[in-house]
């Protein structure tokens, strides 16, 4: 675990009555002159604003927390002396997280961003002991006066992928290595087969769970499982770019996911799927800066600029490049929903009438695979 410390502490001390004895000694007293008139004082430099990110993974993981440290590094930049940042790495999701919050706190952090799901609890936990503190927390769903939470729209980048398995997939078999069983990875697994069935209807799909967030090592055995069992076009919802290097050797394809992963697997990589935190973070400073910081529940994807598909290999027919752009610029004007009725789950059982849009309350609530997913979902009923 990094984390970045800074105590100063000055002692500056003068006995002005000591000197005066000393040079006063022996002579003859003399008449006081007239006293100078005082320098104006200076204006006390405004405080800056401490804002501090707590990660799950290693910045270096080139997915998840390498997309938010970039994002620190660009307001720390925008914002200059305005602000001073700070971040701790590797944290896990336990009573760890709840430390190291309130360490944040005890270092004078008036704004912290905890930036994975499982630290929902130890978040809740400290904010109500520190009211004058202001917690984000990503992906999840409680809030309070003092916290918010937000989340990028990482389904409508899956669905990108997507459109680009489709159209790459020559055994009709494309495959998701999947980390921990909540409604953001269900739904972007849903997503990934969603756009791949707008290519080709009767693409099937299957899903290997490795229960963690960043397993390098489970994310590659998971990888070579889906391939053994006939995947030739993989995506994934892990930290890491394991999934990637592995396609790589095994001489399949597979995408980054959430920062650009292109160099890790030039020969497999047919695009990242990135995340920008920027514009997020940017408006959160703004506000708190500004005095207008609220709680509330934030989800921006395509349309504010925080999510798309980049880097689409050269390999990748002109037509279904032509397709993401078509539904990347939908995304963006509104008019095009992933979720769009009719769909149906694996069991046959419709979810979403034709021509009915999910709504929020529908999209963080999916715990089912859609037609074509073999298996179902971990803990689902």
């Amino acid at each position: 675990m990094q984390t970045r410390k800074r105590s100063v502490i000055k002692l500056i001390g003068l006995s002005a009555l000591s000197l005066a004895a000393l040079t006063a000694c022996g002579k003859k007293e003399e008449p006081a002159a007239p006293a100078a008139p005082a320098p104006a004082a200076a204006a006390p430099a405004a405080d800056k604003l401490k804002v501090s990110f707590m990660y799950v993974s290693p910045i270096g993981d080139g997915g998840w927390t390498f997309q938010h440290e970039l994002a620190r590094k660009a307001i720390a930049q925008k914002f200059g002396d305005k602000i001073e940042t700070s971040m701790v790495e590797s944290v896990p999701e336990s009573a760890d997280a709840e430390r190291v919050l309130r360490d944040m706190a005890g270092q004078g952090n008036k704004l912290i961003f905890a930036t994975s799901f499982g630290y929902q609890e130890f978040v809740q936990k400290a904010a109500a002991d520190l009211p004058n503190v202001k917690f984000e927390h990503a992906t999840g769903y409680k809030q309070a006066d003092n916290v918010a939470v937000y989340d990028t729209k990482t389904f409508e980048g899956a669905y990108l992928a997507g459109i680009v398995a489709g159209s790459m997939t020559k055994t009709k078999t494309v495959g998701v290595v999947a980390s921990v069983p909540i409604p953001e990875v269900v739904r972007n697994i849903n997503s990934f087969v969603l756009g791949a069935q707008s290519v080709d209807p009767s693409i099937q799909a299957k899903v290997v769970w490795v229960n963690e967030w960043f397993a390098p090592p489970k994310e590659s055995e998971a990888a070579t499982s889906l391939i053994n069992g006939g995947v030739d076009v993989m995506y994934q919802n892990t930290n890491s770019p394991a999934v990637l290097k592995t396609a790589e050797e095994r001489g399949v394809y597979a995408f980054g996911k959430d920062g650009d992963m292109s160099a890790f697997a030039p020969k497999a990589h047919l695009g990242s799927a990135v995340i920008d935190w920027t514009p997020y973070y940017s408006k959160v400073v703004e506000d708190t800066l500004a005095g207008k910081w609220q709680s509330g529940n934030f989800w921006w994807g395509v349309k504010e600029g925080a999510m798309d598909l980049v880097k689409i290999a050269d390999q990748v027919p002109q037509e279904a490049k032509d397709k993401v752009a078509k539904a990347k610029s939908s995304m963006k004007d509104g008019s095009f929903a992933v979720w769009t009725g009719p769909i149906v789950d694996n069991k046959g059982q419709e979810v979403l009438a034709s021509g009915v849009v999910g709504d929020d309350a529908f999209l963080r609530g999916i715990n089912f695979y859609v037609k074509g997913i073999e298996g179902v979902v971990p803990g689902a009923k």
